[in-house]
């Protein structure tokens, strides 16, 4: 039987809550109880209920996997709230440290027994792998990166860098006027971006330098990308390539950034370009045990 579980967690670093779900065939006489566990983080305006992801988690738990998504906790979505973005002020004091430690927190709880509702038997954490999906798997290859329990890692669409990508001149006013608005074409929302994301990016310069830690990596990683991403261009995958040869490229035809997904999702299944990267990463993680 499909089981979800729902647990909220409080940020060491910040003191804001943030939600996080896991998704499995709950274990019988048949099955082996301990699962290998997936933690998919989403990417910049995105959550972890956004269109078809809780079909992602159903795939996953059915390929024997546990799927474990969360909000981050400054993506602008409540607990308790609509699901959707509402707290643009939140979401304006966003930055990568906060989001790397909501990611290294969730992972500590998954090691710690009792501090989620998921049986410590069913989760086999010597088979952990990550998936990010844009900006998330910017994060997911920096956790990578300093976080050895980590066994494999799959980027979808995936950012090569974090450093910010505006003209000088947009770079100047975002620092004077202290804010820099984002359209959400989804929802009309005018989202803030303060200065601060900019300056912890620099201040945390060595924890956060995708281009200087992708080369480390030790572990096996799967760089997925569309073809035509309007979003991220297919050179940010040439650029991970370049800087882990023994990485996996898989480019997917007429992808487009959301893999044929879209929020909402009122389908009963993944779009079949989701489907198609979803059984690759799975393949992936389970010839890398």
């Amino acid at each position: 039987m499909l089981t979800t579980v729902e647990f909220v967690l409080t940020g060491t670093s910040h003191g804001r809550s943030f939600a996080a779900d896991a998704t499995y065939l709950a274990p019988d006489s048949s099955t082996t109880t301990a699962r290998p566990v997936v933690v998919f983080v989403h990417g910049f305006k995105g959550f972890k209920d956004w269109g078809h992801f809780p079909l992602l988690a159903r795939f996953f738990a059915e390929q024997g996997f546990v799927f474990v998504k969360l909000n981050l906790s400054h993506n602008g979505v409540v607990v308790g709230g609509t699901g959707d973005l509402e707290d643009l002020e939140a979401f304006g004091l966003n930055n990568f440290s906060h989001e790397l430690n909501d990611l290294g927190q969730l992972l500590d709880v998954l090691h710690t027994p009792g501090a989620t509702p998921l049986p410590a038997t069913l989760l086999d954490l010597g088979r952990l792998y990550l998936v990010g999906h844009s900006r998330g798997g910017g994060l997911v290859l920096l956790k990578a990166a300093e976080d050895a329990r980590i066994r494999a890692v799959a980027t979808w669409a995936a950012v090569a860098d974090l450093a910010p990508r505006w003209p000088a001149a947009v770079i100047a006013q975002w620092q004077q006027e202290g804010v820099l608005y984002i359209p959400n074409s989804r929802t009309g929302q005018q989202l803030p971006m303060y200065y601060q994301i900019a300056e912890n990016y620099y201040a945390n310069l060595p924890r956060l330098d995708l281009p200087r830690l992708v080369p480390q990596l030790r572990q096996p990683l799967l760089i997925v990308h569309g073809d035509p991403d309007e979003t991220v261009p297919l050179s940010a995958a040439e650029e991970l390539l370049a800087r882990k040869p023994d990485a996996e490229l898989f480019i997917v035809p007429e992808a487009g950034h959301m893999f044929g997904g879209s929020h909402p999702w009122a389908a009963a299944e993944l779009p079949p370009l989701s489907q198609l990267v979803a059984e690759r990463t799975a393949t992936f993680f389970q010839q890398n045990p």
